[in-house]
């Protein structure tokens, strides 16, 4: 395929996957279901922590975690008390237990009481176009809080070359702004043509097979490759790109 051709087919398949009902059967309908900001990014930072793994289970556990916080996460991680917790502790997604739940709630807590939230601990400060030193620094304030080491594993460091796909999947949530009623958009201090594509075994094979990306691995540097060539699609919205590279591999089985 040319790149006329391959943009041509690219731009079908995302007008065909980014819609209203894209959201049925993705945990991002897990944040649809709040209409205040801070409980729209909050529901979706934790909803995005446990995707990875069968999708059916990650809705479903989502939605546990937003009925342990009341279906009031903002107001949750802000005035919670330390035996408000206990009720965590039969909670489990794959490696990602009660005890790493308890501890995202307490950085949260000082995410959003001493950083100014979400939208500004993960700004790309250093006039950089990606977000690979923002998500380091937001790992870096996100832990300043006593943890155990082991949580520190739920929240990737593209610095040592993690692709970083839940923390991607999430900005590009928050920050794409195109009214197809999918991502939110309201992050209006963050640009999307800054955004990377989240990179995962379906979008990895699919960006290869159509020769947007030659590295085998799935991990920054792949995603810096994949980030460049779909820049080259639409530089001022690459990461619409991730539907058709989803869609592509998860329902058509590219």
């Amino acid at each position: 395929m040319t790149q006329k051709q391959l943009k041509e087919f690219l731009d079908e398949k995302v007008v065909l996957y980014n819609n209203p009902k894209f959201i049925e059967s993705d945990p991002i309908q897990i944040p649809h279901t709040f209409s205040k900001k801070e409980d729209i990014e909050i529901a979706a930072f934790l909803t995005a922590t446990i995707s990875w793994g069968n999708r059916t289970m990650i809705i479903k556990n989502a939605i546990k975690m937003m009925e342990l916080l009341d279906n009031s996460p903002h107001d949750f991680v802000l005035n919670h008390q330390e035996k408000d917790l206990e009720s965590f502790q039969n909670f489990v997604h794959r490696t990602f237990n009660y005890i790493d739940f308890q501890q995202f709630i307490k950085s949260l807590q000082h995410i959003y009481k001493n950083h100014g939230g979400l939208e500004n601990t993960l700004l790309i400060k250093d006039n950089s176009k990606t977000y690979q030193t923002a998500i380091h620094q937001f790992k870096q304030l996100f832990f300043e809080v006593p943890h155990l080491k082991r949580t520190q594993k739920h929240v990737s460091d593209p610095l040592k070359n993690s692709a970083a796909k839940r923390i991607n999947m999430f900005l590009r949530w928050m920050v794409r702004n195109d009214k197809a009623g999918v991502d939110f958009g309201i992050w209006e201090t963050h640009n999307p043509a800054n955004l990377s594509c989240p990179l995962d075994v379906h979008s990895g094979n699919v960006a290869r097979k159509l020769k947007l990306l030659s590295r085998k691995q799935n991990d920054w540097k792949a995603l810096f490759e994949l980030d460049k060539n779909l820049r080259k699609l639409d530089k001022n919205d690459p990461v619409k790109y991730d539907f058709a590279l989803f869609g592509l591999g998860v329902f058509e089985k590219f």
